[in-house]
């Protein structure tokens, strides 16, 4: 997890942002914006870090050990990752 300092200074550069788009108009106050983008950003934080622990658990299942930075795990990491961010994604 990020600290409040960071995720703060993460929704003030998307707000920057998103103000240069010609295509975006607010109907909101800044700071009611920067606090949906917070909020944004930590809620994906957290499902990351969810996925990240389910992942690493599936992988440490296997009954053959693979090695964590290895090119066989990063492939089976990513494979793994992507199943489980599909099983979780809205319809």
């Amino acid at each position: 997890m990020i600290s409040d300092d960071k995720a703060s200074h993460l929704a003030h550069l998307a707000l920057g942002a998103l103000k240069k788009s010609p295509s975006c108009r607010f109907t909101e106050d800044d700071g009611k914006v920067l606090r949906e983008i917070k909020r944004v950003v930590a809620a994906e934080l957290l499902l990351e870090s969810e996925i990240d622990k389910k992942v690493r658990a599936k992988l440490g299942s296997y009954s053959r050990q693979i090695v964590e930075g290895s090119p066989e795990w990063d492939v089976m990491y990513r494979k793994t990752a992507e199943e489980e961010q599909k099983k979780r994604a809205k319809p």
